[in-house]
């Protein structure tokens, strides 16, 4: 998710099971962290008082572009393993576009974004994600594209909740026959200028995109128009020429992996709370002169860099 650093992590609804699980291993002592979970049951995105690196900070933001992250660099950084699962087979990507009639989008945002999820699984990218193993060895190995879906219901607000985000995820599995599972991730793109709030945070000021879960295992990441303000979550060059899409594109790719190797929020982060894509936030490496820093199926693309445990750094392929 992109988050602004002046404001707290936040995170996103989940079980109360989960903010006890890490709020116990936080503070450790059973009394205070009982009467500080029910403060907030199903905690919508959080509490002021949490510091930006506590563990209980579950949605793990990627932030803005105009926000300077400070990242470890170093292998004693590495991402730890706290018992969750991950998406041990291979992920099958859905892509939701949730368009009411009169909205707008970019001429060739569709194809490009579906052709992202129909070659991003076989990548050097994706396939970073081997290392980062459940309790029994097993690890994301793949993935693949299952399909989209444009639905054209008006929007309830000009600004969105994540529980009308939720709402939408739920309206696409019924309308489409799609079915809920671990390895099932479901992405909600939506049109340009609309905006995604929880209380005051929202998107562009405080984030680009973020990940999750709900209903146990109704895995999700919310991608809001990224052209809607370039200047927060585009990327620096376009390899496609549409902008617009490959900005959606690359913070897709960061929830992606982020949803691969932390699907239900407690697998694979840091000491400080980060995860795959987290630290890695924004980081391209060496881009061509077309503007693209991979090729996949000859299709050019720009996307971040993944943390890679084994060399204890931010990379573009793994082990």
């Amino acid at each position: 998710m992109l988050f602004a650093s002046t404001i707290p992590y936040l995170p996103i609804r989940r079980s109360l099971r989960l903010h006890l699980v890490r709020l116990l291993g936080a503070c450790g002592l059973l009394g205070i962290c009982l009467s500080v979970s029910f403060l907030w049951p199903i905690a919508p995105w959080g509490h002021p008082g949490l510091s930006a690196a506590h563990p209980l900070s579950g949605w793990h933001p990627l932030k803005i572009r105009s926000v300077q992250v400070t990242r470890p660099q170093t292998a004693g950084q590495n991402l730890l393993y706290h018992n969750g699962p991950v998406m041990s087979r291979a992920m099958t990507a859905y892509a939701i576009f949730w368009e009411p009639p009169g909205s707008q989008v970019s001429a060739s945002y569709h194809q490009l974004i579906e052709r992202y999820f129909q070659d991003v699984g076989t990548s050097a990218l994706y396939h970073n994600n081997v290392q980062y193993s459940d309790s029994s060895g097993q690890a994301p190995t793949g993935a693949s594209f299952g399909g989209s879906w444009i639905d054209r219901r008006p929007y309830p607000n000009s600004t969105l909740s994540d529980a009308q985000i939720q709402d939408e995820v739920r309206r696409a599995l019924q309308m489409q026959g799609w079915s809920a599972s671990l390895s099932h991730m479901f992405f909600v793109f939506t049109a340009r200028g609309e905006n995604i709030c929880y209380d005051s945070y929202c998107s562009f000021s405080s984030f680009c995109a973020y990940h999750g879960y709900f209903d146990k295992e109704i895995i999700y990441a919310v991608i809001p128009y990224t052209g809607s303000d370039p200047e927060a979550c585009g990327v620096p060059s376009s390899p496609n020429h549409d902008s617009d899409a490959d900005s959606s594109i690359n913070v897709a790719s960061h929830e992606q992996m982020e949803g691969a190797t932390d699907p239900l929020l407690n697998a694979w982060y840091d000491s400080q709370g980060s995860e795959i894509g987290d630290k890695c936030s924004w980081e391209f490496g060496p881009t061509g002169a077309d503007g693209g820093n991979v090729i996949w199926n000859s299709h050019r693309y720009l996307v971040q860099e993944e943390w890679n445990n084994q060399s204890g750094g931010c990379a573009l392929s793994g082990p």
